[in-house]
């Protein structure tokens, strides 16, 4: 049995760069990117009017003029018009290219407006107000979103301004996700007394799908003959197994057998923590990887956050920034010598700071106690009593 930092430290040695793929740039939202995107012009492409107004020569002001001649209204996306003389102004809107005549925008605020004339009613203006200038945010040729950058919203308004409508994003692993157990009926099943409706493997796709990952579903039923055809048809299908069950002590549990006659290697199996111990991790000749976690609802929850999520984005290239943290709200003990991931409520208190109220439950398999909670905490298994007020790593779920 190794301890959680060691099962953290093979299972990231595992991250595996899957290729790259094109895609749509719409779709490319929560995707990788595996190249850098360039500004194809200047950004902004002109010296852009930020506010409506009027566009000046600001020489006009060091000379007394204080009343402009409207000689002409621009809008965002008009040809730009030039003044002739320092008494003349163009009136302008937000987003307009500024006339190369003018230098300075006073916005209408700062102004009366009669008679097609447009008089300041502040002395407070200055030289190039009021104006983004051509390149300011970036030159042409430099990058905008370098490779490896997970695109977010604001990555996609660069990508779209550019004019790029493809994109060569990372690949993302072939999953599919295995639950096992005669113990479990579909969903739009009636069960019997002695049998429970399948769940992990439809939590374990939601998950997944909220990183942009599609995953297959497939059952495996206590059948060792069975058992060993499917999991030899998905290592030849499939770069990722997640299984749910069949891993621990039971008679029926033929899962880990199966694997080593398919010639996947066990790099760890049970790892010092609570919940999810009887967690197995396994590598096929052929590079395939296999992570078993055991059948419990909030073991397969825990387990999928804090080790498969950070072996993901470790394999897109997505770098870990920083540990999060919160502030222990109540004292715990905890007996066992395990590193216990306990169910945690979140809030802010008056100073900011994350706080983290533990939240009992029933054991590993109280997921409806999952509802009611936002993260598990890490309590560290040298100590047997945590103090309220403590800090420790939390992952958010």
């Amino acid at each position: 049995m190794i301890t959680v930092e060691e099962a953290e430290k093979i299972i990231l040695e595992q991250a595996t760069d899957y290729g790259a793929e094109i895609i749509p740039f719409e779709l490319a939202l929560g995707r990788v990117l595996a190249e850098n995107i360039k500004a194809d012009r200047d950004l902004p492409p002109f010296n852009r009017v930020t506010m409506d107004g009027i566009a000046i020569h600001y020489d006009a002001i060091e000379n007394g003029i204080s009343t402009f001649r409207i000689k002409n209204t621009q809008a965002a996306g008009d040809e730009p018009v030039n003044i002739d003389e320092h008494t003349e102004c163009i009136e302008i809107m937000t987003g307009a290219m500024l006339p190369p005549s003018t230098d300075t925008v006073i916005r209408y605020e700062d102004l009366e407006l009669r008679a097609g004339l447009a008089t300041l009613v502040t002395n407070d203006i200055k030289r190039g107000q009021n104006i983004h200038y051509k390149g300011n945010d970036k030159k042409q040729d430099d990058i905008v979103a370098a490779l490896g950058t997970l695109i977010t919203p604001a990555i996609i308004s660069l990508i779209a301004s550019v004019g790029e409508t493809e994109l060569r994003v990372k690949k993302m692993p072939r999953v599919v996700i295995l639950s096992s157990g005669d113990e479990l009926v579909e969903v739009n099943q009636t069960p019997s007394q002695y049998q429970i409706r399948r769940s992990n493997c439809y939590t374990t796709k939601a998950i997944l799908s909220k990183h942009n990952l599609d995953a297959e579903l497939l059952h495996l039923p206590d059948d060792k003959g069975i058992i060993k055809s499917q999991l030899k048809t998905c290592l030849e299908k499939y770069d990722v197994l997640l299984l749910s069950g069949g891993v621990s002590m039971g008679k029926f549990d033929y899962i880990p057998k199966a694997l080593e006659e398919l010639k996947v290697a066990t790099l760890f199996h049970k790892v010092q923590q609570r919940p999810g111990k009887p967690f197995w991790f396994g590598k096929h000749e052929k590079g395939n990887l296999v992570f078993a976690f055991p059948g419990n609802p909030v073991a397969t929850f825990m387990c999928l956050h804090r080790y498969f999520l950070p072996w993901l984005n470790a394999s897109l290239g997505i770098e870990k920034k920083f540990d999060l943290k919160a502030v222990l709200n109540n004292r715990v003990s905890f007996i066992y010598p395990l590193k216990y991931f306990m169910q945690v409520k979140l809030h802010y208190n008056e100073y900011c700071q994350l706080m983290a109220s533990p939240v009992e439950g029933n054991g590993s398999g109280d997921f409806a106690n999952l509802v009611d909670t936002d993260a598990f905490m890490e309590l560290p298994m040298e100590r047997n009593e945590f103090k309220k007020g403590e800090v420790f790593n939390i992952w958010p779920f």
